[in-house]
């Protein structure tokens, strides 16, 4: 009962030093790992880097000492990181102190809907996401997730547009107007350590090995090269014009944005109040500050992008740097070589102090020491908002954090429990939103370096998050010079392995629908990024649609004799039927949605066999039955005796005959006409539906085919 509530009391039966040190070898390697690469997801979220770690050292140990797998590495991932930055996307700037504040509510959310489910032991609602949807939907985040480190990589800024496609295009314009070669170049590098490494030994931690490398080469060339330069050192009369109109946009937004809340909770007020005239005035001034937001929206990103693709030539005069516009440095002035630009975000510039950009991006100050413990503050507004990707998200990162523990658990023999696993990651998330935690989930790469490095239980796990502790108190120092491009080049690697085109095939052979829905719910994912649960549901409806209408219309097949001596489909099998003897078989239960069509089906039978006398259902395929289905039943065998046609029941399973029993439908149809079996079932009424028939050979007990 104790190991029931605490998983990880089984780990110490039979433990010694020796699988102590496999535990802290396989803890050690997999934080190698785990460190580059939390900060490169919490990128990929929208999240200051230095949050992937704070997802990395209180979660993996939560995981593994309540969930039921031992090897399973928990931690942020690419797939969710994604669907954090989706859902929050709409409800503040990413990187901001609210767009913190809100994943973090969006782990405790997800924490709660994992740990609801497992103790209700709910673990199979992670169905509804059939795995042709989530086939469909991975290989289309891991090219969303990839093309998203483009920016990145190129060392160039724009807008998100609505659509993710849009972003690209726009990404792609802005490299061929720009691209910091140096900025590509780490990240090239990056990826060629990464890629050789994993070719000549897997065991070598790569990512640590390029992010080691290419931080050194980082500090020692000096890669960044920021400067603060005044707005009268810009000698650009258009981009102080520029600078000028951005901040007076900005500003105006932030006081429509003020204005928009004053008058949303005036319109609360009202309602609440019953003063319709004072809430149609609210919401008349809401929609046209709304108006005059988007407007002032269009003119600060079309400044923006101004500034961005202003290039500029440094000139030191006097011991201060003046910015000229590229190809135009007065004569007789020494250009410094460099290209410069200004640095843009979403708040007013400082025109006393504007951020000049001379060289590539790195990682900057990390935090030191531990984030404080604090219960989130809850925005009612944003939980309501956050719910459904809380749900959508639970469901994705616990399929994927179950399906890697199975697929461990083959290899090891552990027992798994999915409903203890889905306690551990809940608990994983809810007490790693109070250490500024954003959801987090099973990973496949980590978990593999685990099992690989010989870890024996969950205790590896441990060892992985004392290292990241180890980081944060004393070492984020070292951190300060990683290049933006090469986390977004761990990035790239890591969702490689997520492209599995060969999945679209698989589904397609096993059934062609199955197939169809896969590259929907592809396609959707694409077209509808970045708001990814679209996608998700697309795939999640047709799948339930498809399965309501096979349900609805169940195989129904008259059976005939084949040369094996089974009974089979006789329109498969293109064999001849029975004039007086139909052998019905129905594949599924009868219930209220499909019983109709079983009468269908029977009284076209009828229609069509003229000399038709005796009727024998094959039930072995009804696994159950419901009121509408046995009523239909009980009418349908009426009518058929009522019109010279006799029925008979083989292969009834027990759940079906106690309703036949509870609901005297047995005495309806007779005890002598249910059978154990469609062979005994014929042998019975063969004779007597075939008496003065004429018929010679019988396609019930001889093979005959059409021809």
């Amino acid at each position: 009962m104790l190991t029931r509530i605490f998983p990880f009391l089984a780990w110490f039966r039979g433990y010694g030093v020796e699988k102590l040190k496999l535990d802290a070898v396989a803890g050690v390697t997999v934080a190698l790992v785990l460190i580059p690469q939390s900060m490169a997801y919490a990128q990929l979220a929208g999240l200051p880097p230095y949050y992937g770690l704070y997802a990395s050292f209180l979660p993996p140990v939560l995981a593994s000492l309540f969930g039921s797998s031992r090897q399973l590495a928990t931690g942020p991932v690419a797939v969710v990181s994604l669907m954090t930055a989706a859902s929050l996307e709409p409800l503040a700037t990413a990187g901001s102190e609210a767009y913190i504040a809100y994943a973090v509510i969006l782990a405790l959310l997800v924490g709660l809907f994992q740990l609801s489910l497992g103790i209700l032991r709910l673990g199979l609602v992670v169905n509804f996401l059939s795995h042709p949807v989530v086939n469909g939907f991975t290989n289309a985040a891991a090219i969303i997730i990839a093309s998203s480190q483009l920016s990145k990589m190129f060392g160039v800024t724009v807008d998100s547009a609505e659509h993710h496609y849009e972003t690209i295009v726009r990404v792609v314009q802005a490299a061929m107007h720009y691209t910091h070669w140096p900025t590509l170049a780490l990240g090239a590098l990056a990826f060629a350590v990464m890629f050789f490494l994993r070719r000549i030994n897997p065991r070598i931690p790569n990512v640590l090995v390029a992010v080691a490398l290419t931080t050194v080469i980082s500090w020692a060339v000096g890669f960044q090269h920021d400067a603060r330069v005044a707005l009268e050192a810009v000698r650009s009369p258009g981009a102080r014009q520029a600078v000028e109109a951005f901040n007076e946009a900005t500003v105006r937004i932030a006081d429509l944005s003020a204005r928009r809340t004053e008058l949303s909770q005036a319109l609360a007020q009202a309602r609440e109040n019953h003063d319709f005239d004072a809430a149609n005035d609210a919401e008349h001034d809401l929609l046209k500050v709304n108006h005059d937001i988007a407007l002032a929206r269009d003119v600060a990103h079309e400044q923006r992008e101004a500034l961005r693709a202003m290039l500029f030539a440094g000139v030191q005069e006097g011991g201060r740097l003046l910015l000229f516009p590229r190809g135009d440095v007065p004569a007789g002035a020494q250009a410094d070589g460099r290209t410069w630009r200004l640095k843009v975000g979403n708040k007013p510039l400082d025109v006393a102090g504007l951020t000049a950009v001379g060289g590539g991006a790195v990682v900057g100050s990390i935090p030191k020491g531990l984030p404080a413990f604090a219960m989130p503050g809850l925005d009612l507004g944003a939980v309501a908002h956050l719910l459904s990707y809380a749900a959508i998200i639970s469901l994705l990162g616990f399929m994927e954090a179950i399906s890697i523990a199975k697929a461990m658990a083959a290899k090891t023999g552990q027992r798994l429990d999915p409903n203890q696993e889905l306690i551990g990651q809940g608990l994983a998330n809810i007490l790693g939103a109070l250490t500024r935690s954003y959801p987090t989930s099973g990973s496949f790469s980590r978990s593999a370096v685990n099992l690989q490095a010989g870890a024996v239980t969950g205790l590896s796990s441990v060892f992985t998050s004392v290292m990241v502790v180890l980081v944060l108190l004393f070492f984020t120092p070292l951190l300060y010079h990683l290049p933006q491009s090469v986390l977004a080049a761990v990035i790239m690697m890591a969702v490689i392995g997520l492209i599995n085109a060969s999945g679209f095939i698989h589904a397609w052979r096993a059934q062609r629908y199955d197939g169809i829905i896969s590259i929907i719910s592809f396609a959707a994912t694409l077209a509808f990024a970045p708001h990814l649960d679209k996608g998700i549901m697309v795939g999640v409806v047709l799948s339930l649609g498809v399965f309501l209408y096979k349900s609805m219309r169940p195989r129904v097949r008259s059976l005939a004799l084949a040369e094996d001596s089974a009974l089979r489909c006789a329109r498969e099998y293109s064999l001849m039927e029975c004039d007086y003897v139909d052998v019905i078989r129905f594949d599924g239960p009868l219930f209220f949605a499909n019983a109709s069509f079983l009468e269908d089906q029977i009284t076209a039978r009828m229609a069509q066999k003229k000399n038709l006398r005796h009727i024998v259902l094959v039930a072995n395929g009804i696994n159950d039955m419901d009121a509408s289905g046995e009523e239909t039943l009980s009418l349908l065998i009426a009518r058929c005796r009522q019109a010279g046609v006799d029925v008979s029941l083989s292969g009834v399973n027990e759940a079906v005959m106690e309703v036949l029993r509870r609901t005297h439908l047995l005495e309806k149809i007779g005890q002598d006409h249910i059978f154990p079996s469609t062979e005994i079932a014929l042998r019975a009424v063969h004779q007597g539906a075939h008496a003065d028939s004429g018929e010679k050979r019988c396609p019930l007990t001889s093979v005959c085919y059409n021809i």
